[in-house]
């Protein structure tokens, strides 16, 4: 990396850091490898540098990264896919034009996924040339099931793909049937009616319409076991069953996303798609329903905050935090204590506009709630040490706070931008400009207002966290013609100018005394108290009194000493007040965001369903707990499916990697499953049927659970090692017994492809306090940290640090869970591989430094991270880099977090389930550096 402009030095040293931790990891597991215990005598997870080797090692063909690499250099990544398709199209049209076309699209798939999917290995199920009522010929996909996992956007583009190869081709277009669309509807209904919901809502005759200009056939596997009635056994469509892959790439992908797709298509340049801006997808029928709709499949104890636009919710707030942006939401620390802690940080947030969700993290620089308490006062609550305190007396809620949004949240749902309320930020710029347009610098323009020129500096460089006073922001707002400072703006549309008018009627009544200090009303008539909770005014009830420490601003506001022109034509209150009073005012909160709690947050160890701690197949044997040491009570002899292996120097059958009897690697033997006749390749000659490298045979559970025992100094194994009925996998290759007795021993629960993880709720971050995350100086020094955001060296832990793009910051729980995998994986080194132990660790602490692996479910890609610290909250913080690498946000899904050792040592593509989808959720590739 030396010599690469824009990297900084201290990024090369951290890059060559994950570096050297991944290569001595690696090189510990290929020698743990290489004594042939396991199913490959390598670790199974293959390393891609970037997008173009994961192409080439995920989907092929040969070669094809190094072309990759060289387009990507001159055109974006959607055009890329276009023109490596249309290569592969053209160098492999000599092997037929289905060939062709199928690598070509599973290529041009894998590169709009970044390589990082499922979809082009198993959501494309095969590619046809089929023929037309006219005898024309042309393409048909069909899609299965785990096509979801590439995306809406990557869905469409698909079929554009399809069509532009195609038409290289030669070939013509689908020419749909009206019964095949008529089909396609009463399907999508009843996947809707029995299955899943689409994520978009689409009328049927959008639905038939579109099919019937669809330029080649979107077909696809049975998905689920529902038929269709009505449409049945029609020619081109070999199911009855619903093609949940197919419904989905019309419906959320083609439908869904149309504007995406056409910017896409008229970018590069590709025609015939020009029918697309015909269609107009409605979610409902109303817009107003719309708004409504995250209000469905609203789940008990789960509450509703606010309805969209209701006085009183969440404001909208644009900006973003270092914890908040790739979907998440900011809202105030006292906010979340308010509402009883049912939000809490990374539970999810469904919410009207501008996505669907978000998680949920605190912002305490951000508008806080406005809260009446039993005795009537109301408050501003700024600390959320008060807000957890006093949250029994609370009686109503006037406003919840803002709700802080990324201005990338609309641009990427699309959604045209709305008003915001009036912010700190937007003040001080106000204040610089028009300082520097009438006094040409901050000094003489403090001068002039008769405020320390140190004060107004703090106003313009510190707009969250220095205020003005009431009396200052009078000043600067009536001298220099600003509107008054969101501080003291206060919610006038909540009310209409008669209300206001009998406000300042009543409060002009009611004065017992006015000053710097604030105002005291005596004996303020109960529907005018009502008014000032209306606009969210601070106040104390003290008896009969009612003390409002921003009087000054409410008396300059409502005229009450001097000015008060009331206007005709105003179309809020706000307006209504300004121009009466003479005060410039804006808006305080013209829009609110409706939202609802959504999943919480979690935190918690990935288990099977019934827990497994070893992949060993022990048939009904073990009882209903399939326990391997009940099943070894008795005979022991259990009758299972397990692979076929051979001793070649014995002769001795068994389903071990090494033979029991001599200690010598032992070959896999196959057989015809019809004739049963032994056969060296793929296919038996005689039956020209796929051969299998398994069989059904008694398996001497007692002997190999006592010589796994042995071989690992175990001489009172746990009680209880829960095992599997039978293996899922396309081989039946079973894991070693030895693993699975330690996994019970440290009482650690692993996942179908042999790995043990720990799920967590994705959060984004991008800087951090070493105190906030439990680092010492001692700790940043030898993780590489050095200086902090501002280029400060770093001396003191409250000081905040920019966090590298693959360090995390991990659960305490899964911390301590961490502490118990790798104290398994350094017995398992010692007891089982005759290795010396490589974690050593006894604390959480201990963890720091080490490396972890981040998987995402829909995908098959592991991205390689860095331990640098523990939060007490149930999400795991990143950067959103690494986020994003995984094809994540942060809108309230968890992901899984593994060690790496763990990784490499324990996956097995043989121990995955042969059915579609299988590959899903498994580290094949890893991502080492980004």
């Amino acid at each position: 990396m030396k010599g690469l402009a824009g990297i900084s030095s201290s990024h090369i040293k951290y890059v060559a850091e994950l570096e050297r931790r991944f290569k001595e990891c690696y090189s510990l597991a290929e020698r743990a490898r290489s004594l042939g215990y396991d199913p490959a005598p390598y670790p199974e997870s293959s390393v891609a540098i970037d997008l173009a080797e994961r192409v080439e090692k995920s989907v092929g063909p040969p070669g094809v990264a190094a072309r990759i690499r060289d387009l990507s250099r001159k055109m974006p990544r959607e055009e890329v896919a276009f023109k490596i398709a249309e290569e592969i199209a053209q160098t492999f049209s000599r092997v037929g034009d289905e060939e062709a076309a199928e690598q070509a699209l599973r290529t041009a798939l894998a590169i709009l996924g970044e390589g990082v999917t499922i979809a082009p290995l198993q959501g494309i199920s095969s590619v046809r040339v089929k023929t037309n009522p006219d005898h024309t010929r042309y393409l048909a996909i069909y899609f299965a099931g785990p096509i979801r996992s590439a995306g809406g956007t990557e869905m469409a583009l698909i079929l554009v793909v399809a069509d532009y190869i195609q038409r290289l081709m030669g070939l013509d277009r689908y020419k749909a049937m009206e019964v095949e669309a008529r089909r396609f509807v009463e399907e999508l209904r009843l996947y809707e009616r029995e299955v899943a919901r689409f994520q978009f809502k689409v009328s049927d005759d959008e639905l038939f319409n579109v099919f019937m200009k669809l330029p080649v056939e979107v077909n696809g596997v049975q998905t689920d076991p529902v038929e269709v009635v009505s449409f049945r056994n029609l020619p081109r469509v070999e199911t009855n069953g619903v093609r949940g892959g197919a419904l989905r790439v019309v419906n959320d992908g083609l439908i869904g996303r149309t504007q995406k797709v056409i910017k896409i298509v008229e970018k590069i340049g590709i025609a015939g798609w020009s029918w697309l801006k015909e269609i107009k997808p409605q979610m409902t029928d109303l817009e107003e329903a719309r708004e409504f709709m995250y209000l469905e499949d609203v789940v008990g104890g789960r509450p509703i905050f606010s309805l969209p636009a209701a006085r009183g919710g969440f404001r909208l707030r644009y900006g973003r935090c270092r914890n908040t942006g790739l979907a998440a939401l900011g809202i105030h620390p006292s906010t979340m204590h308010i509402l009883r802690d049912f939000i809490a940080t990374g539970t999810q947030l469904r919410i009207e506009k501008p996505g669907k969700a978000g998680i949920v993290v605190a912002v305490d620089s951000i508008e806080p709630p406005i809260v009446k308490y039993a005795d009537g006062s109301v408050y501003r609550v700024n600390d959320p040490q008060i807000a957890a305190k006093m949250k029994d007396s609370v009686t109503n809620i006037l406003f919840l706070g803002d709700i802080l949004v990324s201005y990338g949240e609309f641009l990427e749902n699309n959604k045209p931008l709305a008003p915001p309320g009036f912010v700190e930020e937007w003040w001080s710029e106000l204040l610089n400009k028009i300082l520097f347009e009438r006094f040409g610098d901050i000094q003489s323009g403090s001068n002039a207002l008769e405020l320390e020129v140190e004060r107004v500096i703090s106003f313009i460089r510190s707009p969250l966290k220095s205020f003005p006073t009431p009396t200052e922001a009078l000043k600067i707002s009536r001298n220099l013609g600003i509107p008054l400072h969101p501080r003291y703006t206060y919610f006038w549309s909540n009310l209409t100018p008669e209300e206001i008018n009998l406000l300042r009627m009543g409060l002009s009544r009611s004065i017992e005394k006015i000053g710097h200090e604030g105002m005291i009303l005596e004996d303020l008539d109960g529907k005018l108290k009502i008014l000032l909770e209306r606009i969210c005014l601070p106040h104390i009830v003290e008896g009969s009194k009612i003390i409002i420490p921003e009087g000054e601003v409410i008396y300059e506001c409502l005229g009450l000493g001097g000015t008060w022109n009331p206007p005709r034509d105003a179309v809020s209150g706000t307006e209504y007040v300004s121009k009466a009073s003479g005060i410039p005012l804006k808006e305080k909160a013209p829009t609110y965001i409706g939202a609802r709690m959504g999943r919480p947050e979690k935190a918690k160890r990935r288990e099977m369903k019934p827990k497994v701690h070893c992949l060993f197949p022990i048939g009904l044997s073990g009882g209903p707990r399939r326990n391997i040491i009940d099943a070894a009570k008795g005979s022991g002899v259990v009758s299972i499916d397990v692979e076929r292996r051979v001793c070649p120097y014995c002769n001795e059958s068994t389903h071990m990697n090494i033979c029991p009897r001599c200690g010598s690697s032992t070959l896999i033997e196959r057989s015809c499953p019809r004739c049963g006749r032994k056969v060296d390749g793929d296919e038996c000659p005689a039956c020209k049927i796929p051969t299998t490298a398994y069989e059904r045979r008694a398996v001497d559970i007692r002997f190999h659970l006592e010589l796994a025992a042995k071989k690992i100094g175990m001489a009172n194994p746990p009680e209880i090692v829960k095992c599997v009925r039978g293996m899922t996998s396309e081989s039946r290759k079973p894991e070693p017994l030895e693993k699975g007795l330690l996994r019970a021993k440290y009482d650690l629960s692993m996942f179908k492809d042999g790995t043990i993880r720990f799920d967590a709720t994705n959060a984004p971050l991008t800087h951090f306090k070493p105190v906030e995350v439990g680092l010492s100086l001692k700790d940043l020094a030898r993780l590489g940290y050095v200086r902090d955001a501002y280029g400060v060296e770093i001396s003191d832990i409250n000081q905040l640090c920019p966090l590298e793009m693959q360090d995390i910051i991990i659960p305490e729980s899964c911390a301590d869970y961490f502490v118990k995998v790798a104290s398994f994986l350094d017995e398992l080194l010692e007891k089982f591989y005759n290795l010396p132990p490589y974690y050593n660790v006894r604390k959480k602490e201990d963890l720091i430094g080490h490396l972890a692996v981040g998987l995402s479910p829909h995908t098959s890609v592991g991205v390689v991270a860095r331990i640098i610290g523990f939060t007490k909250a149930n999400v795991c913080f990143a950067h959103p880099l690494w986020q994003a690498a995984k094809r994540r946000d942060c809108d309230g899904d968890e992901d899984s977090i593994m060690l790496l050792l763990d990784v490499l040592l324990n996956f097995s593509k043989y121990f995955l389930p042969r059915k579609i989808g299988g590959l899903m959720d498994a580290p094949l590739l890893l991502t080492l550096t980004l």
